[in-house]
């Protein structure tokens, strides 16, 4: 009790001798820890503003008046674990709020008492009084309610001056007893009265009068009663004075024998709870329980908790039965480290079992047991093995409340299971059970905790679970949230640390019942199978546990640590449908812009002029790496007469400039009248840096008979590439003469730029058509060009004539 307060108060390590003062808020404690410092003395400089002070655990021998008079706020003040020899309770005058004060575990022989009225808890225990440090000043402390006591004496005297007063709690510390006035006990007015025995003293005296103290008794440090055993009072004499109905032995180490005194003693007093804590046994079992006298007594709760044993080899049966045969409702025999229990042939009264944290196997259900009045049977922490085998044996019980964890219990498929109607709560964690657990439940359960096992899915097949209310499933291997086909009524369900990559949402449909879900610490891959489920935990924050802590994205690695809160998946790219249909809608709409492009804006006839000059463009920069050709023109035109008008109006003086930068070549203002046709349309050729042929059906069927044989020429098939084509109307392939051969050919293989009739169009067509003509021409001079024309090219020329045909039509 004095280390829990100091331990349980909210530490902040103030180093006084530095003189640091931390603020906190209004209202908030500040706790001075200077325990475990070697101090000598208490430090001058304290925190005035410290309302909790520690000092124990230091070398502290005297404490003088001045000490405390700057903490004027102090209310708890812990000095215990010291050498103080000497306390005057007149240095706490300046601390009127004081309340709490702790000095045990000195050297203690003298307290000098002055009136704190706002003390209510002060604890002189093991200390070095002779007597009882109690005096009449004591006795005004009204506001006292836990007072510890030490002192080598124990008399009626000085607790009188202290009977009027309301504790709470009296704890009597003694470092050792050697007088006891008996009767004293009794004269205290508390609650309940805490006796830490020092060795070698008589206890049934202090069991005695303790059982007439107070309503809760609680022995420490118990051990070798059997050198007092004569001096045991009888039972008769103290039930009707007994007030004790709570008795409490910790630390005990005791003969079997002892401890069956010690029942047979308090067995007919107003004792209804008994509990044994860290108890060691040993010595021999020789007491006859079969003459003990279990009637008449108010006994109901027995607990033996943390036994030992010194001695193994004892009459297990009979001790077994000694506990089973005393016809209490309550009974707790836990950590003993127990193999077995028998219980007796006859009906028992136990409502409540607690056989925890021993080493019970399947043989204990081997013999069939009468329990026809239990309620709670607590089975944790053994070594049981078969979950069919637990139901029968509590098949013919009212149970109610049944903990079977941590043991390495499984369950087999063709094992039939029988369980009682009034199960209503199962533990079955830390089990070895896999999904067969499932086919192995009672119908009425409504709290099922199957946490830390083994289980993977919920089969399909299993028992209908209609009145499951609350299923604990956690740390486990399901990868998917359950439905509530089979239990329709759940409203708790915890899932977490189970492989829930993606959990649907599905079981919500059939979950109407939910109010709350953990999910998690599960490995969620946040991928669009999860966002039904992220948009729920979003709206849904009361209902889901540890949202949006303990949801965290384990995959993909861009998203690893990354909450589920903070994850955004679009719908768009999520939901398959709404793609599609947008994705219809955006193709619909090509469509309707392409179909317009194509009605009104006649989109294929750009697209395939484009391919065109592509395909122009191509050529030219082949062209351009080829050895370059000295050039007078920028192009030649050739065209019929009938067209001539067209030629002369729009089209030469849309490719010609008027600084004279771009020239073009003609038949009336180019051709020698000395030579042929067929010369100087060679002539023109050679001599420009690209040929425009305007086709048109008078152009094919009147000009171009001066063109046909000249298309064998060497040069046409060498510079195809500077031949441009420009279809003015429509010429079809059936109209060409089928001697004209090469333009047909052209006509199929060549790049043709239709003429358009608009004038958006026409002014495309020009601008690409300067484009490719406006280049930079090499001159070497009128004369030296027409000499190298005239003799390179005269055998050429005189070849071509000879292939000319005088008659063209």
């Amino acid at each position: 009790m004095r280390l829990l307060r100091s331990i349980c108060l909210l530490c902040i390590n103030v180093m006084a001798v530095e003189g640091w003062a931390p603020t906190l808020p209004e209202g908030r404690e500040l706790t001075t820890n200077l325990s475990n410092m070697s101090l000598r003395r208490v430090p001058a400089n304290l925190t005035p503003t410290s309302t909790i002070l520690d000092l124990s655990y230091n070398l502290l021998f005297e404490l003088q008046n001045s000490d405390f008079h700057t903490v004027s706020k102090l209310r708890d003040l812990i000095l215990c674990h010291n050498s103080i020899q000497r306390l005057d309770l007149k240095i706490f005058d300046f601390n009127k709020e004081l309340r709490y004060l702790d000095v045990s575990y000195n050297r203690l022989k003298v307290v000098t008492w002055y009136s704190l009225a706002s003390l209510r808890h002060l604890d002189l225990s093991f200390n070095d009084f002779d007597t009882m440090p109690v005096c009449e000043v004591t006795g005004n402390m009204s506001h006292l309610e836990t007072l510890g006591l030490s002192g080598a004496k124990i008399q009626k005297s000085d607790f009188q001056k202290i009977s009027h007063l309301h504790l709470n709690t009296v704890f009597l510390g003694l470092k050792a007893l050697s007088h006891y006035e008996e009767g004293s006990l009794p004269i205290l007015n508390t609650t309940k009265l805490h006796i830490f025995l020092p060795t070698n003293v008589n206890f049934w005296v202090l069991l005695y009068d303790g059982l007439k103290t107070s309503k809760i008794l609680e022995m420490t440090n118990i051990d070798g009663l059997s050198q007092f055993l004569n001096d045991k009072p009888q039972h008769s004499f103290i039930l009707e004075k007994s007030k004790t109905s709570i008795l409490l032995f910790n630390k005990v180490s005791l003969l079997w024998n002892d401890l069956f005194h010690i029942l047979h003693f308090i067995w007919h007093t107003l004792v209804e709870y008994f509990q044994i804590k860290n108890v060691t046994f040993g010595g021999k079992f020789n007491f006859d329980y079969n003459y003990s006298n279990y009637s008449n007594t108010t006994m109901k709760v027995i607990k033996l908790e943390h036994v030992h044993f010194r001695i193994f080899q004892i009459p297990q049966e009979r001790i077994y039965l000694f506990f089973t045969k005393m016809g209490i409702e309550n009974l707790t025999i836990s950590d003993a480290q127990m193999p077995h229990i028998l219980f007796p042939d006859y009906p028992t009264q136990f409502q409540y079992l607690n056989f925890a944290n021993n080493i019970l196997t399947d043989d204990l259900f081997q013999k069939p047991t009468q329990l026809p009045s239990l309620k709670t049977l607590i089975l944790k922490g053994n070594r049981l093995e078969t979950l069919s085998l637990v139901s029968h044996f509590v098949n013919l019980t009212p149970v109610m409340h049944l903990d079977l964890s941590q043991n390495l219990l499984q369950h087999q498929n063709n094992a039939n299971c029988s369980w009682p109607d009034t199960l209503l709560t199962m533990n079955l964690s830390f089990n070895k059970f896999a999904d067969s657990v499932f086919r192995c439940l009672p119908r009425t359960i409504q709290v099922l905790d199957l946490n830390n096992n083994k289980i993977q899915t919920i089969p399909k097949v299993m028992t209908h679970l209609q009145s499951l209310r609350e299923l604990n499933i956690a740390f486990n291997f399901l990868t998917e949230l359950p439905g509530c086909s089979h239990f329709r009524k759940l409203s708790i369900l915890n899932i977490e640390m189970n492989l829930l990559f993606s959990p649907s949402l599905n079981f919500l449909q059939s979950c109407q019942e939910v109010k709350t879900l953990n999910v998690g610490k599960n490995p969620f891959w946040c991928t669009c199978d999860l966002r039904d489920f992220i948009q729920f935990g979003k709206y849904s924050e009361g209902m889901v546990v540890g949202w949006s802590d303990l949801y965290i994205c384990e995959y993909p690695l861009n998203l690893k640590g990354t909450q589920l809160k903070d994850v955004y998946l679009p719908e768009f790219s999520c939901n398959t449908a709404l793609f599609i249909v947008t994705l219809v809608i955006i193709v619909l709409l090509l469509g309707i812009a392409v179909a317009f492009s194509c009605l009104r804006l006649d989109l294929p006839w750009y697209l395939r002029t484009l391919g065109q000059w592509v395909r122009i463009r191509l050529r030219a920069a082949e062209a351009a790496q080829e050895p370059k050709r000295t050039v007078q023109f920028h192009a030649f035109i050739a065209f019929s007469e009938h067209d001539s008008l067209w030629v002369k109006n729009a089209l030469i003086p849309s490719l010609e400039k008027e600084d004279g930068s771009v020239l073009i070549c003609t038949y009336e203002r180019n051709f020698d009248p000395i030579k042929s046709r067929t010369e100087n349309i060679l002539n023109c050729i050679e001599k420009s840096y690209k040929s425009i042929f305007v086709l048109s059906p008078n152009f094919v069927q009147h000009e171009w008979c001066h063109y046909e044989e000249i298309a064998h020429h060497e040069f046409f098939h060498e510079n195809s590439d500077h031949l441009i084509f420009i279809l003015l109307e429509v010429v079809p392939l059936y109209c060409i003469p089928t001697r004209y051969h090469k333009l047909r050919a052209y006509m199929e293989k060549k790049a043709l730029l239709e003429w358009p009739k608009s004038r958006h169009k026409c002014r495309l067509i020009l601008a690409n058509l300067q484009a490719i003509i406006n280049v930079n021409l090499s001159y070497t001079g009128k004369t030296h060009e027409l000499q190298t024309f005239t003799g390179l090219n005269q055998q050429s020329r005189g070849s071509a004539i000879s292939l000319i045909r005088t008659d063209c039509l």
